[in-house]
């Protein structure tokens, strides 16, 4: 995400970093190269003008201009302002105290409303809130059954009437049917058009009133640009939402939408949907979002995806097999299929600060981690605890069970037998960081 925003503001903080002291034209210089990725980045151009000119103001003050580091003080004060565009602080979906809370989702077709009434569904599922889906999409009957199958897929209950055309008395039973059931929360799948059109407009006030929603989330899809605020604009207009979820964020190589929605609609971003999968949800927050942009890295991003992964038993031992130097090939494998949940190596490399440079100049290619596997699977147990055994004609057998080449072979076992050598540097009593791991 946000692939060429990021070039191009790494490029040109780079070049400023080279000039040391600045002056004030060397800040305009800046600022006017920031201002033509934004409009590249089909940011909306208001959203632009207010940014540059905020960014102006506090960056040509003399604790900039007079500073040690002025550069870092400029990016500083551009991250900063980005935080600020988009929307400060993180503000997360609220729930009643007592009671079912009603979550209406709206936005046109073909923007993702029904996946990700799952993925709500499945993230509050997990959270011990006990969801209900409502289909009250009755003009798409393959809304319904997509719905119905992605509920049976997360363990949710779904709630439909098939052939009922009433959107607003299907919404409304649906209601009372989670109030007797205990269910906490009910997600309310509505329909959609490819336009903006006042049939839509009319069903959707009507559901409004039958379920009173403690929350409308409007779904944009964030490839749209500038197309997805004029969008949110003209619902909240007419329905009143209080929050928005991004769609297709991980394809969204500029960043436009992400950057306006809140600054031209005052209502703020609640989730960015980051895949297909039905996990592949995150909540939005603002000060991360503008650190990524910034090349900056994600760290607490990939801490709350690795806690998802592991649990606090896998983790103990794991490094009681790193103090003891008995790491195993199937400890690689295990490990690997873990990072694998996380999702994408290439994204993952990009939440670590400095480390989006390599992923950028060098494709990681996920497929690569399906052929070590392969490799590793065609081992004998023995032969994967103790790699030492691995003459030429185990080797031989190996590649040829894998459909890789014993160079292959023989490239990974060296990969493994160095990161063994540089487990037993990290537990010497003497290293200073052996005391944390063994905590």
């Amino acid at each position: 995400m946000f692939e060429s925003l990021t070039d191009r503001l790494s490029a040109i903080f780079s070049r400023l970093r080279s000039r040391g002291k600045l002056n004030e034209a060397d800040v305009s210089e800046v600022l006017r190269e920031v201002r033509v990725a934004l409009l590249e980045a089909d940011v909306n151009l208001g959203v632009v003008k207010d940014f540059i000119a905020s960014i102006r103001t506090r960056a040509v003050g003399a604790e900039v201009l007079e500073s040690m580091t002025p550069a870092q003080a400029v990016i500083a004060i551009v991250r900063d302002g980005l935080v600020e565009l988009l929307g400060t602080t993180a503000e997360p979906v609220r729930f009643a105290g007592a009671g079912v809370t009603s979550v209406m989702l709206a936005g046109l077709q073909g923007s993702g409303k029904t996946t990700h009434a799952a993925k709500l569904a499945l993230r509050w599922l997990g959270e011990g809130r006990r969801p209900l889906l409502v289909a009250c999409d009755v003009h798409r009957p393959a809304a319904v059954e997509q719905l119905r199958a992605l509920g049976e897929q997360i363990g949710v209950p779904v709630y439909l009437e098939p052939g009922c055309q009433d959107a607003a008395a299907i919404g409304r039973r649906a209601l009372e049917q989670a109030r007797t059931t205990g269910n906490g929360v009910a997600i309310f799948d509505t329909a959609g058009r490819l336009q903006i059109d006042e049939p839509m407009m009319a069903e959707l006030e009507q559901v409004r009133t039958a379920v009173a929603p403690l929350e409308t989330l409007l779904v944009v899809d964030a490839m749209t640009g500038q197309e997805a605020v004029k969008v949110a604009q003209a619902f909240d207009q007419r329905i009143g939402v209080s929050g928005t979820i991004l769609t297709k964020l991980d394809g969204d190589s500029r960043g436009g939408a992400a950057l306006s929605i809140r600054a031209v609609t005052g209502k703020p971003v609640k989730f960015v949907g980051i895949g297909e999968k039905v996990d592949a949800l995150e909540p939005f927050y603002p000060d991360r979002l503008a650190s990524r942009i910034l090349g900056m890295g994600d760290v607490l991003t990939l801490i709350e995806k690795s806690q998802r992964v592991y649990d606090e038993r896998q983790a103990k031992q794991l490094a009681a097999k790193i103090r003891k130097a008995s790491f195993t090939l199937s400890d690689f494998l295990d490990q690997m299929r873990q990072i694998k949940k996380m999702g994408s190596v290439q994204d993952l490399l990009k939440m670590i600060p400095g480390m989006d440079k390599l992923a950028g100049r060098q494709e990681v290619d996920d497929a690569e981690l399906a052929r070590v596997e392969a490799i590793i699977l065609s081992m004998t147990p023995r032969e994967r605890d103790d790699p030492r055994i691995l003459n030429a004609s185990r080797r031989r057998r190996i590649a040829a069970g894998s459909g890789r080449t014993v160079q292959d072979v023989n490239r990974l076992v060296k990969q493994f037998e160095a990161s063994q050598k540089m487990m037993k540097t990290l537990t010497n009593t003497r290293n200073p960081q052996f005391a944390r791991l063994k905590k």
